[in-house]
């Protein structure tokens, strides 16, 4: 049983934080109750904003002491309802940690707060001639520490890696008050468990990160970009692999099937990319590197593989304008589907070369259970993103049948030796199928290390187990 924020509580925390960043208003609390998880909305009993790790602390003490539920939130761009006060109490906002610290040039390295827009960073070493590759598809709005609570990719993981392949270090507030640094500012750390790794994907569930201490690399002076219309998504599947076992690594490559495409074009009003009647499915490849005769030697090759493949005309990105043009469809996709219909997204990941098998099974469990998926994703790590639609399902279907055919395709997942999330994380809505890919033992440990942590429970609760 929880505590409730009452008066004198929220008095405390006006003497922590100060005043006007503590909102109990009804416009706040609306804003903070949902994230971008379907339709789900909880609405927090108070809204605070600290700018420091110690006002954190305090607020960890103050909640430890009264058994308050505390959930973090970072831009509030999730997709799996990590950030979703569950069970009322605080719900504490990151967005005052806004600062980049340092970017440290000599060693490649950035420090910086939790509350940096991705893109911002991102932005700001690409000034510096540095590169920090993970860019999930709502890289213009989502926060680092987001991306650091769900170790998210994006397209350039097939190439660089994801966010735990950037980490060096990392401040954090444990649930009950501490304040510590994880690791140390190196590339090779073999002291100790990796408390480091063991935070990032951890969904805000053992600590707050509070700063956060990256790798950097050097920005790749060229990329360039094609659009692969392909006859049958199975081919379009099948091609991935293909393409990698004749030696090329993309630095993105994207599936994206007919409708998902379509819908993106429509949301951005584009009329220039044109969509023959018989294509499938495309994939969006990318290579990028610093010698630009190496790059069209790899699309020369790339050309070469796709020639065994039912494709339609190639669209070889003329210019800047044309390749952004292409990559705003593909990052614009999720907002696309959700105008469209009800919907769920799942977020399946399998070894690449089993995304044939994948794709297959999805749509014959749809065929099953009643329902229209379509598919989008990243390719290139067998990350595929599963969007049902409920278009004409019953309620009563949509509410009772489909989650058994969601197992299914999770199952299905598990089988070819994948999981049921790549990057979205499990948060609360997937949190029921975690005995999918875990035996018991595994999710006992699991519960096990969040109570070291927490062993309240206060921070961000009903999450991520069943």
């Amino acid at each position: 049983m929880y505590g409730k924020v009452t008066v004198e509580i929220l008095e405390h925390l006006k003497t922590i934080v100060g005043e006007a960043y503590v909102l109990v208003d009804n416009e706040a609390l609306d804003k903070y109750s949902h994230d971008e998880t379907e339709d789900l909305k909880f609405i927090p009993e108070v809204v605070v904003k600290p700018r420091t790790a110690d006002e954190i602390s305090s607020i960890f003490k103050l909640c430890n002491k009264n058994l308050i539920p505390l959930t973090p939130r970072g831009a509030g761009t999730g997709l799996s309802g990590g950030a979703l006060p569950v069970e009322k109490g605080i719900l504490l906002s990151m967005e005052r940690f806004n600062t980049i610290i340092e970017i440290d040039e000599r060693n490649l390295q950035a420090t910086v707060e939790p509350g940096v827009i991705n893109q911002v960073f991102q932005d700001a070493v690409k000034e510096k001639g540095l590169f920090y590759p993970p860019d999930p598809a709502s890289k213009g709005s989502c926060f680092i520490g987001g991306n650091l609570a769900e170790n998210s990719g994006g397209p350039k993981a097939v190439k660089y890696g994801v966010t735990k392949d950037y980490v060096l270090n990392l401040e954090v507030v444990l649930p009950t008050g501490e304040i510590l640094w994880t690791g140390a500012n190196v590339l090779k750390n073999s002291t100790g468990y990796n408390i480091t790794q063991l935070m990032v994907g951890s969904e805000g569930t053992l600590g707050i990160i509070t700063k956060a201490v990256f790798r950097l690399i050097p920005y790749p002076k060229f990329d360039l970009l094609m659009l692969v219309p392909f006859v049958s998504a199975q081919e379009a599947c099948s091609a991935v692999a293909a393409i990698f076992n004749a030696g090329i690594i993309p630095s993105a490559m994207e599936l994206m099937e007919r409708d998902a495409i379509l819908w993106g074009k429509r949301f951005i009003n584009d009329t220039a990319i044109v969509i023959e009647d018989n294509t499938e499915a495309h994939l969006l490849i990318e290579v990028d590197g610093n010698d630009i005769e190496v790059l069209y030697k790899d699309c020369e090759l790339i050309y070469q593989v796709l020639e065994n493949f039912k494709t339609g005309e190639i669209l070889f990105a003329d210019d800047s304008t044309q390749k952004e043009k292409l990559w705003k469809i593909r990052r614009v996709m999720g907002e696309a589907v959700k105008s469209q219909s009800i919907y769920k997204e799942e977020d399946t990941v399998v070894p690449r070369a089993e995304l044939p098998k994948l794709l297959k099974g999805v749509k014959e469990i749809g065929a099953k259970y009643g329902f229209k998926s379509v598919c989008y994703g990243h390719a290139g790590d067998g990350n595929l993103h599963v969007n049902i639609i409920k278009d004409n399902m019953s309620d009563e279907a949509w509410n009772n049948e489909l989650p058994q055919g969601i197992a299914e395709i999770f199952l299905l997942c598990v089988q070819l030796k994948g999981t049921i999330s790549g990057e979205h994380g499990i948060g609360y809505v997937q949190k029921l199928y975690m005995n999918i890919p875990f035996g018991e033992k595994m999710l006992s440990l699991q519960k096990q290390i969040k109570s070291v942590f927490d062993p309240n429970n206060i921070l961000n609760p009903s999450k991520m187990f069943p």
